[in-house]
């Protein structure tokens, strides 16, 4: 190389994620694969939050201080998806629907801010079981992933949603929220209604944290489950959860939550880059991911997924 020659320059891109324990979050590796991929320079940083700085006060200055250094944009998480709403330019029509951001990109015309849990679990609902007409959906869990769940669902062709939640003054507080987004009919119901419910259900869906590593077990009694319902779980720490053990064991189609968590952070890349994502690879790369952190030794207890797609904690227990 001749002195003075330019080095070609790889693209730079510097992303973050603002929210409490997100420091053994799957994200900074996923989008770093694939910004390499691209033959990008991609760094993807956690900022972690102290539980007394979800303040709208510590997220503006956050805010500033991250357009200050360069970076092209944010993903947010647990607890601050909502209260960062005020403090933003402009909302996308997912983010608005949901009342909940967990993408922001910063653009020269100010801050925008996405949902791609929304975009990301419709796109996995359709890898799984196409736009097959779903007559009744029952949805179990109506917190954060849930309220994401829902208002995807809302752009289905579906007959009727029933939200359940241990908490049912949330689940119908939801359902008044949903109504408004589809000619479908959307109510709550209660965990006593289950067993009547699921019996004439076409798809059940889990977002609730069990399943997950440290909440074991199933969100509701699979012997309940009648033939030829369709089971989703978007739990995905583990990939397969006993929910879908069950469902599969009964030779009931099952989608597991690794869809919605490849499809929400490849709708994020391609916000932050306004390049396509690799969601073939991406998925493998999710995959090693979690099944390579199974596989580890033991070691100090740590949150059980990646926040900005995973049922909030607290959730459903």
């Amino acid at each position: 190389m001749t002195i003075g020659t330019p080095l070609a320059r790889r693209r730079a891109v510097l992303i973050g994620l603002i929210g409490e324990g997100v420091t053994p979050s799957l994200s900074p590796p996923m989008h770093e694969s694939e910004g390499a991929r691209h033959g990008m320079n991609y760094v993807y940083r956690t900022i972690d939050l102290a539980p007394d700085e979800g303040t709208t006060a510590s997220l503006r200055t956050l805010l500033a201080a991250a357009r200050r250094l360069g970076f092209n944009g944010l993903n947010i998480t647990h607890p601050v998806k909502q209260a960062i709403i005020p403090l933003l330019d402009e909302l996308s029509d997912s983010a608005r629907a949901v009342g909940a951001v967990n993408t922001v990109v910063f653009t020269d015309a100010g801050t925008m801010g996405h949902n791609t849990d929304v975009t990301g679990f419709a796109a996995a609902l359709k890898d799984a079981f196409g736009d097959e007409e779903l007559r009744r959906v029952v949805l179990f869990g109506t917190g954060g992933a849930g309220s994401a769940v829902a208002t995807a669902l809302a752009q289905h062709p579906i007959g009727e949603l029933v939200l359940i939640d241990q908490v049912r003054e949330r689940a119908a507080g939801l359902a008044d929220q949903v109504r408004a987004l589809t000619t479908a009919t959307v109510r709550a119901g209660a965990v006593d209604d289950l067993p009547a419910l699921i019996a004439d259900t076409h798809l059940i869906i889990n977002a609730t944290p069990v399943g997950m590593a440290a909440h074991p077990g199933t969100p509701f009694d699979t012997a309940l489950l009648p033939d030829g319902i369709r089971v989703a779980d978007i739990v995905y720490r583990p990939a397969d959860t006993a929910l879908l053990q069950a469902a599969r064991a009964r030779g009931i189609r099952t989608m597991s939550g690794l869809g919605m968590a490849m499809h929400q952070a490849a709708d994020a890349f391609e916000i932050f880059t306004g390049e396509r994502a690799d969601r073939t690879a991406m998925l493998a790369d999710l995959d090693h991911l979690v099944a390579a952190e199974a596989a580890a030794p033991a070691g100090p207890a740590t949150p059980d997924a990646t926040p900005e797609t995973a049922p909030e904690r607290g959730e459903n227990r």
